[in-house]
């Protein structure tokens, strides 16, 4: 869907004059008036208005991205549907005490159908409209430019730097391979054909327009593509062709883990062997299916882990690293097991997850299914469980209701702005490493009827590379 960001300033003299005409809702929800839904535009479409939201500046080999204010909206979901505002606040979001939250509506960061809400009694109902502006911080990703492969007046392909996501996804936004085409390189309204991992690298293509992107999505869909990745795993890996064809399960959408498992879909991915130095192996990956992390769980149950996989070839699958499947742990045990060493290496953005979502994740809250439609590459972004949340208060009503506050409200901090009721804002994180935002795959060709895009060899898949 397409947001539209409003002038917070702006916005807070119409909620005033509206605020004139009718006082601010105090009545508990009841005889309020809730105007019809509007319908909103399908899609995602992004525009200078967007594009101005912040800036962004290199640092320590890192691309990063100035806090900044944003506007998120959504309906009523079903679930909230005669609820008070306050009990939906502290049973469903509890990244931030109640008290929080009475704050934040006493200072008029809250809007209702476009009117301020200071009392967090109002129950409601079925069509309301929750709008939002939060104080948005985005995690920093690789300082890698994005290289143009071909456009034409159909198609942009790119190669796409390890740690970029693809659209706006989670904490992502504006540090985005849309985003910065839109931005940096004037190449706007481009759709989506098929998605990588955020850690993954390589071939990335867009189409200019809807005939194109459905057109070419049907070819993914049809296996009429033939994709071709490479990767460096654990240890000495066959000489001969591997075929794995178990089936896989996805663990959690929320922050897109997988497992081989009887209940899984049927996935099938073929690997060649290109060298082996010793210790680990350069692999070359053709999925036949387009599982989420389909390439990096089959090699995960070969017992040959792609060697910096965050995920995937890690002590919490057990002494074996999960090889033949061999986990023997419930689905909710390996998450947590995959949360709390994330916790202990204070590497939860690798994973996507903020404090925010480990509520929602320990206290066994079923997830949001992912509106987006299913990645047609072997390794689709997991991350895209609720399209930007541009679409949802999912993880944003927890920083609920922000409005711009004057300049004497806030104090620099480093590159940014600090608001004074922003916990993100109080918390002082290092800067990862640029090389531990790399993970080793690597979308290397597509190729298909009437298209061949390659890129070359990235440095650490070359046979002269050492680690």
């Amino acid at each position: 869907m397409s947001l539209k960001r409003k002038d917070p300033e702006a916005e807070a003299g119409k909620s005033g004059d509206r605020g004139r005409r009718k006082k601010a809702r105090g009545d508990g929800g009841e005889g309020r008036y809730v105007p019809p839904p509007t319908k909103r535009r399908a899609g995602v479409s992004f525009g200078d208005e967007h594009f101005s939201e912040t800036e962004s500046y290199i640092e320590n080999g890192l691309r990063k991205v100035r806090p900044y204010y944003f506007d998120f909206e959504t309906y009523c979901k079903g679930r909230w549907v005669g609820k008070s505002l306050l009990d939906v606040f502290s049973k469903e979001f509890r990244s931030e005490p109640v008290e929080y939250y009475r704050r934040a509506a006493r200072a008029g960061r809250l809007r209702l159908n476009e009117d301020t809400v200071q009392d967090l009694s109002v129950v409601l109902k079925d069509n309301d409209f929750l709008r939002n502006t939060v104080h948005r911080h985005e995690p920093p990703v690789t300082a890698q430019p994005l290289h143009l492969l071909a456009e034409s007046e159909d198609i942009v392909v790119v190669d796409k730097p390890s740690s970029l996501p693809v659209h706006p996804c989670g904490r992502f936004r504006h540090n985005t391979v849309i985003f910065i085409l839109g931005k940096e390189h004037n190449m706007k309204e481009l759709h989506t054909i098929h998605r990588l991992d955020r850690l993954t690298s390589g071939v990335l293509m867009f189409a200019k327009t809807p005939e194109v992107s459905k057109k070419m999505a049907e070819l993914v869909r049809e296996r009429k593509v033939e994709k071709e990745y490479v990767c460096r795993v654990c240890g000495e890996f066959p000489e001969e062709m591997v075929t794995c064809e178990e089936p896989i399960l996805v663990v959690s959408y929320k922050i897109g883990v997988c497992r081989v498992h009887p209940k899984g879909k049927t996935s099938k991915t073929v690997f060649q062997r290109l060298s082996y130095n010793g210790k680990s192996s350069v692999v070359k990956c053709f999925p036949h299916t387009g599982r989420t992390h389909q390439i990096r769980v089959h090699l995960q149950y070969l017992g040959h882990p792609i060697v910096n996989d965050p995920i995937y070839n890690t002590e919490a699958w057990g002494p074996n690293r999960g090889k033949k499947g061999e986990i023997n742990m419930t689905n909710e045990e390996l998450l947590r097991t995959l949360i709390e060493e994330h916790k202990s290496k204070q590497s939860l953005d690798i994973l996507d997850v903020g404090e925010d979502d480990l509520l929602v994740l320990n206290s066994g809250q079923s997830e949001d299914g992912c509106p987006c439609p299913p990645s047609a590459s072997g390794t689709e972004d997991p991350a895209c469980t609720r399209q930007d949340k541009d679409v949802s208060l999912a993880k944003d009503a927890e920083e609920v209701a922000i409005k711009n506050p004057s300049d004497a409200d806030m104090e620099g901090k480093g590159h940014g702005l600090v608001d004074p009721l922003c916990g993100e804002c109080k918390i002082i994180r290092p800067d990862p490493s640029p090389k531990d935002l790399v993970m080793y795959l690597h979308a290397l060709r597509y190729r298909g009827e009437g298209f061949d895009y390659s890129t070359k060899l990235p440095e650490w898949a070359k046979d002269n590379w050492i680690e």
